[in-house]
This record gives C-alpha cells, sequence and structure tokens, in this order.
C-alpha cells in the first residue's frame, strides 16, 4: 500500500489520480497503525511491550521530522511535491523486506492450530521456532512451556460463548473502551493533528510570509513533538531507576 500510494501519488497527471494515491497510501497507514501494535503485543515480552509500541510513536515522529526537513529543501522547488511523495518509495521496499523476514506471530500459529485450519503438531513446533527467533537466547528452554500456556489459554478462549458486541459495553472492556475513545476524543478536539498537517499555513497566518521560511520553522514543531517521545520512552524505560517528573512530560502532549 505505501509503495504504490507512493508511486501513484508521485506520478499522478491530475488530482483525480493524486487523491487516489492518498487514498491508497492512508489506508496502508491505518492498517500499519493497528498491525504493528498488535504484532508487539503478540511478540514482545510483557515487561517491554509497552516500550517498544513508545518506540514504534518515536519513529513515526521522527519521520515527520524528515518529512519536515526535506519539504524545506523542495518548498521552492517546481513540482517538489512530488519528490516529496516519491521519497517514500525506498521507505516502503525497505519496510516491505523487513515485513518478509519477519518470524509469524506464535498466538496466531497456535490460534489456527485451535480452529482446525493446520496440523496442530506441526504449528506448535513452528511457534516455538518463532518464539525463539523473537526472544533469542534470553528465552532458554522454557519455548515450549511458553508456548502450551499460549494453547491452554486460547483453548480455554475458545471453549467459551461467542462473544457479542454488546460485551463491549460493560465491564473491563467498557472501561478500555472508554480510556481508549477519551484519548482519540482529547487528542482530535485540541486541533494537535491539525497542528501537524497544517504547521506551514499555519506560521505563514502566524507572520512568516515566506513559505520556505514557515516551513522550516515547522521542524522546530516535529523535534518538539519527538523531545516528547524521548522522554516517554525515557519514562518508560528508567522507571523506578531516574524517575521523569510529570512537570516535564505534560507541557507537549503527543
Amino acid at each position: 500500500m505505501y509503495l504504490v500510494g507512493a508511486l501513484v501519488t508521485a506520478f499522478a497527471p491530475n488530482l483525480v489520480v493524486m487523491v487516489i494515491g492518498r487514498f491508497v497510501y492512508g489506508i496502508g497507514i491505518g492498517l500499519a497503525m493497528h498491525s504493528a501494535p498488535m504484532y508487539i503485543a503478540e511478540t514482545a515480552p510483557s515487561s517491554i511491550c509497552g516500550l517498544l509500541i513508545s518506540l514504534k510513536e518515536f519513529f513515526i515522529v521522527l519521520g515527520m521530522v524528515a518529512g519536515y526537513a526535506i519539504g524545506s529543501l523542495l518548498v521552492e522547488t517546481i513540482s517538489g511535491w512530488r519528490y516529496m511523495y516519491g521519497v517514500g518509495t525506498p521507505l516502503a521496499v525497505i519496510t516491505g523486506i523487513g515485513m518478509w523476514w519477519l518470524p509469524a506471530s506464535p498466538r496466531w500459529l497456535l490460534l489456527h492450530a485451535i480452529q482446525g485450519k493446520g496440523n496442530m503438531q506441526e504449528l506448535r513446533e513452528t511457534a516455538i521456532c518463532c518464539l525463539c527467533q523473537l526472544r533469542g537466547q534470553s528465552i532458554g528452554d522454557s519455548a515450549s512451556q511458553q508456548v502450551d500456556e499460549i494453547l491452554t489459554e486460547l483453548s480455554y478462549v475458545g471453549e467459551e460463548k461467542e462473544v457479542t458486541l454488546g460485551e463491549v459495553f460493560h465491564g473491563k472492556c467498557l472501561k478500555a473502551m472508554t480510556i481508549g475513545a477519551g484519548l482519540v476524543l482529547f487528542q482530535q478536539i485540541t486541533g494537535q493533528p491539525s497542528v501537524l498537517y497544517y504547521a506551514a499555513s499555519i506560521f505563514q497566518s502566524a507572520g512568516f510570509s515566506a513559505a520556505s521560511d514557515a516551513t522550516r520553522v515547522s521542524i522546530l514543531l516535529g523535534l518538539l513533538k519527538a523531545r516528547e517521545e524521548t522522554l516517554v520512552i525515557g519514562w518508560r524505560f528508567w522507571d523506578g531507576y531516574f524517575p521523569v517528573p510529570s512537570w516535564i512530560i505534560i507541557p507537549f502532549p503527543g
């Protein structure tokens, strides 16, 4: 999706084709934003799961900073926006190659076994191999035991009655949904995404008359957001050893 969207947008002969390219690109972003945290949650140890998801967010912000920087260099170039979208092509290729070598999620493999979509013993052995690839030498000889625990958990879940949509509004599910929806709501109503998307236009309205100046100032905005993500990662990693005061993180919500 990234690759196709980037190429279609970069070589778009008219507005309609460009919008189609952006639409395809947006689908790719949406899939990545949901699949990456899910993969991390299913494969990473619980002790570093939050850290890895924070790192994902950090690299997204780092990409924003790079986008602002490249945009500032191309702002006065004729058809420079095409180069902006084209820059995403090699990154999409690198991402695709990296995904090709990722081992499958052991939980996903075992779920297939539970659902009768493959041979139980073969999928179990494959899950053990994938878990060893993901955890490395630190897992030791406990890979088989951990796979059996996941299998037991999935078997127990499979025995429960079919889940309905209404259960989202009850018990622990309601609490989780309220927190998740609240975070998204406050992120949107504060206008934070719009500020990032239209930073250059906003700075032009604020007094930076030249488009190049406004675009370069946008880099500062990206750096401030990157700074915030760095503090959050440090807070997660060093919490308990070098606690980060909450007032440092609050001023620039990301």
